[in-house]
């Protein structure tokens, strides 16, 4: 099977709430991949976006207001219930091409029916990155697609240095070197740290690119020239 690993980020599924015309637009691209070969299969991780940022909010707000500290093991649960809705609308979206009910834990036995499999979140400690380096290894793919609002790695935070610049490619090391080992709730990293670290071990490439852009995702499933940034060893 040619099974194409897609992490797909809550922030162009749901950015202030679900992006309807994203969603139609990714489906019909996506149905017009597998529909090219009988081997093409997608496997989906959805992130929590506005959804897990409104709640983990309200989360924190609320314990500065009782003056308690928030805990980073109940934001994580509640940026985890945020993509089990979005992994749902996606999910349902796919119609009859999604026979499995959505994935909420990567590891577990997973009789792969239909040709698109959708998973959320897992469990504190992990992101949807994470999810989807495992579900990669699981059914043999060697690529995460990482689609998300951000069209390319820089080299440091555009937003707070004009001096960043975009990287097409990077090395594991090099870019572990710029996130960090460590995952927070709510991070703003392009992969997270800790997915990133699994990746590297199991030789995979992450592939970074805009999510919006669905020519350019059409693009990088046919395996033709694409904007983004590459990360391997």
């Amino acid at each position: 099977m040619n099974t194409k690993v897609l992490s797909l980020g809550g922030s162009i599924v749901a950015p202030e709430k679900p992006d309807t015309q994203f969603l139609n637009e990714f489906v019909r691209m996506a149905r017009e991949w597998i529909s090219s070969s009988e081997e093409n299969r997608l496997v989906l991780v959805v992130g929590g976006g506005a959804p897990a940022r409104i709640y983990q909010n309200a989360y924190k707000e609320t314990c500065a207001a009782l003056q308690t500290s928030p805990c980073d093991n109940a934001a994580d649960w509640i940026g985890i219930m945020a993509t089990r809705i979005n992994a749902q609308l996606v999910k349902s979206v796919f119609g009859e091409l999604c026979e499995n009910g959505v994935v909420y834990n990567p590891t577990e036995e997973i009789n792969f029916k239909g040709k698109v499999l959708v998973a959320s979140g897992w469990k504190p400690g992990f992101s949807s990155d994470n999810d989807a380096v495992l579900l990669a290894k699981k059914f043999g793919a060697n690529t995460v697609v990482n689609l998300s609002n951000i069209e390319k790695v820089y080299t440091d935070d555009p937003r707070k240095n004009p001096d960043a610049k975009p990287l097409d490619e990077i090395s594991w090391k090099e870019f572990r070197a710029m996130v960090g080992d460590e995952w927070i709730p709510g991070k703003n990293v392009p992969f997270d740290p800790i997915a990133s670290r699994e990746a590297e071990a199991a030789n995979l490439t992450v592939i970074c690119s805009a999510g919006k852009n669905i020519e350019n995702t059409r693009r990088i499933l046919r395996g033709e020239n694409y904007v983004g940034t590459t990360i391997r060893n």
